[in-house]
């Protein structure tokens, strides 16, 4: 596929990859060959065996896989300081590009989420795009696959309210899927199978995705600029973290990533990633080419794909499409889990996701890139049992020296500059060049701050930026093991046939409790107990070497405890540590949204609400009864509705029976897909609200009556 207006751009593009690739990895393959023969002549003069072939393999795939990200961090800070128009935004003059008559959709799915964060980032994504006066080429639709009834409910609610609010009627839609099939890619296909001809691209947002009205429409100026690019990825910058844990997230997100993902982009170029969210997408190449397949087998490797961008991105490519991503362009932002236990619930359900892309890495026609991309995610979920088997074999090889009394057959090394080395300094060489390595994009990331005076300034200041990597290094080094143990046990429970469920992220800052912890750490405590004793009675010298990896597992219950507490996390940030751009000079999307938020806090009501309270809405509330009604009956329009009501199991006289029966007996009387199938029916919803509020007393339920009584009072 060739683009006239791009031709001169996209030829050096190509001939310019295969070059920047061998560079890249040559540049990673290199130091790990120079390291793994320092290390491989460290185990030489102490004697091969069996063992250490299998040591030494090992630290070559971890060694490699650490070099790759420092090469990502050098050749990143290298782009950063001298500059390239390698680069979706540097290709051609976009923002002259006239978008008049461009049609987007800006879409949120979303499953169990906090109603009032999601809509309220629709507003300010909304009202941040009408300022751009282009608010005309964009629809905003909200997507849901909920299945709590009171969600259900609650976001027609809160989606009129939002419609009426900003006089968005026919701008900001609604849509909840009778049947949740496939998940988040899925919902995104049934609504591109309705909708999606009537868009040229769509932009894929997440359930606290914000983006800057600018930001949305540079995106379609880029893709109207080059016809030939199939998805533009941005970089989301995390925000609005509270909690110690979350606020270092988001120090670590902002620092380190501009180095990391221009290091990225250096050696991907037009053949990039795709993340899942905060993206535009061409709509007709994206039907046509990136349908997912089921894989064969059983779960947890087959069927459906979890990890679905990797793959469209890769189909995108392999249909000759480019992919690029926009990793200068700002005003894209996200949150993150707040608590190390939720942030390993999402990284489960990641790693099922890239696990399974080991059966997609051969399939036929994709792009070397692609296999790159999708191999550099299997192994960041592999590395940790890697490490794990790492340090076993090195205890392992030190466990059996001293218990055989073997002593060891001194030999010449082969690197003759290392010749007149004791081996205590021969190992220290080889933990430093592992620690250099390990440091240096942080370094690289400090010096390009350092460069960067308005940015500097954001940070507060190179002193507090150097605090915080100091700080961040240190909660990595304690962390680091307790994700080594998560990504073991989620490797191998993968590989037991165990998958994951499909759960709501938890997405607040309320903190963990130290019972709930006790919970889902005793056995990362245990673990470290048990090995800092063996490793003690084995060699106390040994003991300390180990002691990082060590500490990490015994302290992860208070670890988990207090970097979960917003108090400290408002305490680090009084101190000026750990500061973002987006705290200390915040845009005014994000001021829009908290400052929504902080009034929804004061002024909602916060009683605890009863079991079904959402399903008594719907149905006593004559507002709230008229938005759902109204919403199914558009609904019908759809020619996929009658077929998905049809796979909920009844037709309209048996949800009629069951609508019977959920007056006589009560909401608890019916099972949840029971209940699901007569909120899904209109004629029965409307037949329901009659009934409430028409029959006599003893011909309700006594739930019903509390309800009524509730209700009235409430008026």
């Amino acid at each position: 596929m060739v683009d006239p207006l791009n031709i001169s751009e996209v030829k050096p593009l190509r001939l310019r990859r295969g070059w920047r690739l061998f560079l890249f990895y040559s540049s990673a393959v290199l130091l790990t060959g120079v390291v793994t023969m320092i290390f491989a002549d460290l185990l030489w003069r102490t004697g091969w065996s069996g063992s250490r072939t299998v040591l030494l393999g090992l630290f070559i795939i971890l060694f490699l896989l650490t070099a790759i990200g420092c090469v990502h961090g050098v050749y990143g800070f290298l782009i950063r300081l001298f500059g390239t128009q390698r680069r979706i935004t540097g290709l051609k003059k976009f923002r002259d590009q006239n978008i008049s008559g461009v049609s987007t959709a800006i879409i949120f799915p979303i499953y169990n989420e906090d109603a009032v964060r999601v809509y309220e980032g629709l507003r300010a994504t909304y009202e941040s795009l009408a300022k751009t006066g282009q608010l005309d080429g964009f629809d905003f639709f909200i997507l849901s696959d909920s299945t709590d009834p009171d969600k259900w409910v609650e976001e027609e609610r809160r989606w009129h309210e939002l419609v009426r609010e900003l006089d968005a009627l026919g701008k900001i839609y609604y849509r909840r899927r009778l049947f949740n099939e496939e998940r988040k890619s899925g919902n995104v296909r049934d609504f591109l199978n309705t909708w999606g001809r009537r868009y040229r691209y769509f932009i894929c947002c997440d359930a606290d995705s914000i983006m800057r009205g600018e930001t949305l429409v540079d995106l379609v100026k880029m893709m109207e600029a080059h016809p030939t690019v199939g998805l533009i990825q941005t970089v989301p910058a995390l925000v609005n973290a509270e909690s110690l844990f979350g606020r270092i997230q988001q120090f670590a997100n902002r620092l380190y990533a501009p180095v990391f993902i221009a290091g990225l982009n250096y050696w991907a170029l037009d053949l990039g990633n795709y993340w899942g969210h905060n993206a535009i997408i061409r709509t007709e190449p994206f039907m046509q080419f990136c349908d997912l397949p089921q894989l064969p087998g059983r779960k947890p490797f087959g069927g459906q794909i979890l990890s679905h961008d990797f793959v469209e991105a890769a189909l995108m490519v392999r249909a000759n499409w480019s992919v690029w991503l926009a990793y200068d362009l700002d005003g894209s932002y996200e949150e993150a889990p707040q608590a190390l236990i939720e942030n390993a619930q999402r990284e489960r359900r990641w790693c099922q996701g890239n696990m399974q892309h080991s059966l997609v890495l051969f399939a036929k026609g994709l792009r070397g890139v692609s296999r790159l991309h999708l191999l550099l995610g299997i192994f960041g979920y592999l590395a940790g049992p890697l490490w794990l088997a790492f340090l076993l074999m090195f205890n392992w090889i030190y466990w059996y020296q001293l218990s055989t009394g073997l002593s060891d057959i001194p030999v010449q090394p082969f690197t003759p500059y290392l010749a007149h080395w004791s081996g205590t300094e021969h190992a220290f060489l080889i933990f430093v060049i592992c620690m250099v390595v390990l440091m240096l994009p942080k370094c690289l990331s400090l010096i390009d701050l350092a460069l960067d005076w308005p940015r500097r300034k954001a940070f507060g200041g190179l002193s507090r930026a150097t605090l915080g990597v100091i700080g961040e290094t240190a909660f990595s080094t304690l962390h680091a093991p307790l994700l080594m143990l998560w990504h073991t046990r989620f490797v191998l429970t993968n590989i037991a046939g165990i998958s994951v469920g499909w759960a709501t992220q938890k997405r607040g800052a309320d903190g963990t409790s130290w019972l709930y912890a006790i919970q889902r750490h005793w056995g990362h405590t245990l673990i470290g107990i048990l090995w800092g004793t063996g490793m003690w009675r084995l060699e106390p010298s040994l003991f300390w070497w180990f002691m990082p990896v060590l500490a990490g597992m015994v302290f992860s219950i208070p670890i988990s405890v207090l970097t979960s507490r917003r108090s400290l996390g408002l305490w680090a940030r009084r101190l000026g540590i750990f500061l973002t751009p987006e705290e200390t000079n915040p845009p005014m999307e994000i001021v829009s949204l908290r400052s929504r938020m902080k009034i929804h806090d004061l002024t909602d009501d916060q009683t605890p609400r009863g079991d079904h309270a959402g399903l008594a809405e719907a149905v006593l509330d004559p507002y709230v009864n008229a938005i759902h009604v109204s919403l199914l009956r558009e609904k019908q329009l759809n020619p996929t509705y009658a077929e998905q009501f049809t796979r909920l199991g009844a037709g309209t006289d048996g949800v009629r029976a069951l609508g019977e029966k959920l007056l006589c007996e009560g909401p608890e009387k019916l099972r949840k897909p029971e209940r699901m199938s007569v909120m899904a029916d209109q004629r029965v919803m409307v037949w329901l609200h009659q009934q409430a509020w028409l029959r006599p007393e003893e011909k309700l339920a006594p739930w019903w009556k509390a309800m009524i009584r509730e209700f009235s009072q409430r008026d």
